[in-house]
């Protein structure tokens, strides 16, 4: 249980990275803005129209008397948004980060040089890392709706589907979030999307720790844009934790308790995947440098 409270140090961590660092708080701030405006004209469109959706898909209870016939379709109703609203807080931070690759990137990498060391660098050219991103993006998307189908159908059952399947979504949520974030970090190591997942299913009560409080806290309107930057923050540097790099000399680094020595090992025994970058240049924004 102590690797929960881990996930969430590193989320606090980048926050206040991004707090003694404000031109990238700002820069950061830019692509969550977009996709919020795009996401909330989808999230009320949904809201109209979910009464609708809901009337046509069960034709068969046109015959019902009340209260069963408002009573079943309005969970049904309910559970569409909350299928809806699932999918949003899960795509959101792909979608963000797809908009926002090149900032991004570059605030990753200098979280990376603020911890002193090796900066990793993926050596490919910015359409080659979008296309790259696009792509591991999908691949989630498809898990994530998996998911979210299985639990819409769990959702049905009683007690159960009003008690023990919203917190399993939560966790599912939280968790794909969490890879979607550390994944700006692990790409420019390159690593894959199965050896990703393998690395923070090793370490799945961090990974909780830091996604699921995420994952709440992107439910309030807004706040998502505002911990975009930090949390993109966070999430290298428990990227650094998971594969045994933690260790620098920023404020904002390793926690410097025992966990560390163990991440280290981890990382030396399943995390240290060869990069296949190489150590050439990677697509830079001159601008936003120090």
């Amino acid at each position: 249980m102590r690797d929960l409270g881990v996930g969430f140090k590193y989320l606090v961590q980048g926050q206040k990275w991004v707090g003694r660092h404000g031109r990238w708080f700002g820069f950061g701030l830019l692509p969550g803005l977009v996709t919020l405006v795009l996401y909330a004209g989808a999230l009320v469109g949904l809201g109209y129209g979910a009464d609708d959706l809901a009337a046509w898909a069960t034709p068969f209870a046109d015959d019902w008397g009340s209260p069963w016939q408002g009573f079943f379709r309005g969970t049904l109703t309910a559970l569409v948004f909350v299928f809806g609203l699932f999918l949003a807080v899960v795509t959101f931070t792909a979608v963000t980060l797809l908009v926002g690759q090149p900032f991004y990137e570059s605030l990753s990498e200098e979280v990376d040089r603020s911890q002193g060391g090796e900066v990793p660098e993926s050596g490919l050219p910015l359409w080659r890392e979008l296309w790259i991103s696009a792509r591991d993006s999908l691949r989630i998307v498809l898990r994530v709706a998996f998911y979210g189908v299985l639990l819409f159908a769990c959702g049905f059952i009683p007690v159960v589907g009003q008690t023990v399947v919203p917190v399993v979504g939560f966790c599912v949520s939280g968790f794909f979030l969490a890879e979607e974030l550390t994944a700006v970090a692990l790409q420019r190591r390159g690593v894959e999307v199965k050896e990703r997942l393998a690395l923070l299913r090793g370490r799945r009560l961090a990974t909780l720790g830091f996604g699921v409080p995420l994952t709440l806290a992107f439910l309030v309107p807004f706040v998502a844009v505002f911990l975009m930057p930090g949390a993109v923050a966070g999430a290298t540097l428990m990227v650094r934790d998971l594969r045994g790099e933690t260790g620098g000399s920023d404020e904002a680094g390793g926690t410097g308790e025992p966990g560390d020595a163990h991440a280290r090992e981890r990382g030396r025994i399943g995390g240290n995947l060869p990069s296949s970058g190489g150590d050439q240049g990677v697509h830079d924004i001159p601008h936003l440098r120090k």
